[in-house]
């Protein structure tokens, strides 16, 4: 690892010059303290000139010259395709430098357990970023469902979808590469309904459904997924990329039931209704910038020498869920989960307020939903 002490910022490359590095990435780092954005990386050489010439980053890079980025910063934020997380990762991990790596975290669990092998090894952090994990609504929901005002959790219901364009990635990539709305959106349900019931599913069983539209032909356009929990308790949730847009959650206890709606966005305020027998609230968070919180708070454990929260083992946590969906929808049955080992989740301490930032101009991309 690099010696840090006497490095007041971390120095970032970003991986990947895609709508969410362009609209939500990039411009967060001016809003950090400790962070400072030093290079870029992407295959299109028009994106490195005109961002680079935006964020004043004199360091730009094609994807060839991965190694000499690696040479010039502290830390990677990686939002490349899915499939590729494993490989940049390990490499920066082997480079000495840390990585903060767009969810999902791999493909597969095995490609998990890799990366979380390489910083190990390499003494070097890795944090997957579930920018959620330090947002006030979200951690709101958390205390709430900590804290026995709703009576013990019975249930969670989730809605995730959006319209994708044609030519997307999430589209393009088959579902061995990490394509398809279950990585891409149904990881937020499966991360929500592990972290409001504190706990981990024991067993998997799945749908999934495409109509005749063209865009299906390599991913599913819907799956439908339920998760049984110890204590007899039930997750459920839809996630698609052919249905009107949709952020919702429900966890329903035997006193009381808190919807969140929208509940997975970045660039809405987040809201929430609760209901405990004849009382009904609601509130709404105001947009925040997510981003620059997770940033922060990644320099924040690599300056002071802290474990991240979430780690890799949250991020191998979903996946292998991810991977008992799919293996559920093949088989048609029901899939049990191995035990995981224990480890905190998200925490109201953990709340990061960075004032929200206007989205820039893209250059060369398409928004996720067509936008």
């Amino acid at each position: 690892m690099k010696n840090q002490t006497a490095i007041e910022k971390i120095r970032y490359a970003v991986v990947g010059l895609g709508d969410l590095a362009q609209v939500a990435i990039l411009p967060a780092f001016k809003n950090t303290r400790n962070s400072e954005l030093v290079a870029l990386v992407s295959g299109e050489a028009e994106k490195l000139t005109l961002l680079g010439k935006r964020y004043r980053v004199k360091h730009l890079y094609s994807y060839d010259e991965y190694d000499k980025a690696l040479s010039v910063v502290d830390a990677v934020y990686i939002v490349l395709p899915n499939n590729l997380h494993r490989e940049y990762a390990v490499r920066a991990a082997n480079a000495g430098v840390h990585v903060l790596c767009e969810k999902p975290m791999a493909v597969t669990a095995q490609e998990c357990e890799a990366m979380t092998n390489a910083a190990k090894r390499n003494s070097v952090k890795l944090m997957i970023a579930y920018r959620l994990h330090f947002e006030k609504g979200n951690l709101e929901a958390v205390r709430i469902a900590k804290s026995g005002k709703i009576g013990d959790l019975r249930a969670f219901t989730a809605e995730f979808a959006q319209q994708v364009p044609p030519g997307n990635v999430r589209l393009t990539d088959t579902q061995e590469e990490g394509g398809g709305p279950i990585y891409d959106m149904g990881v937020y349900c499966i991360n929500a309904s592990r972290y409001l019931f504190d706990d981990e599913p024991t067993e998997v069983f799945a749908f999934a459904s495409s109509s005749k539209d063209p865009r299906f032909k390599k991913v599913e356009e819907m799956a439908a997924v339920v998760l049984r929990y110890p204590e007899d308790r039930l997750a459920s949730f839809t996630c698609s990329f052919g249905a009107a847009s949709i952020s919702r959650y429900t966890l329903i206890g035997t006193k009381g039931v808190l919807t969140s709606d929208p509940a997975f966005d970045y660039t809405k305020p987040l809201k929430h209704s609760l209901s405990i027998g004849k009382k009904h609230s609601s509130k709404e968070f105001p947009v925040r910038d997510q981003f620059a919180a997770e940033i922060l708070y990644f320099s924040d454990c690599i300056l002071n020498n802290k474990e991240p929260e979430p780690s890799g083992l949250e991020g191998l946590a979903d996946i292998r869920i991810v991977r008992a969906i799919y293996d559920s929808i093949r088989t048609g049955k029901t899939v049990k989960l191995s035990h995981m080992p224990s480890k905190k989740g998200p925490t109201p301490a953990q709340e990061i307020y960075r004032p929200a930032h206007r989205q820039p101009k893209t250059v060369g991309v398409q928004s996720p939903s067509g936008g």
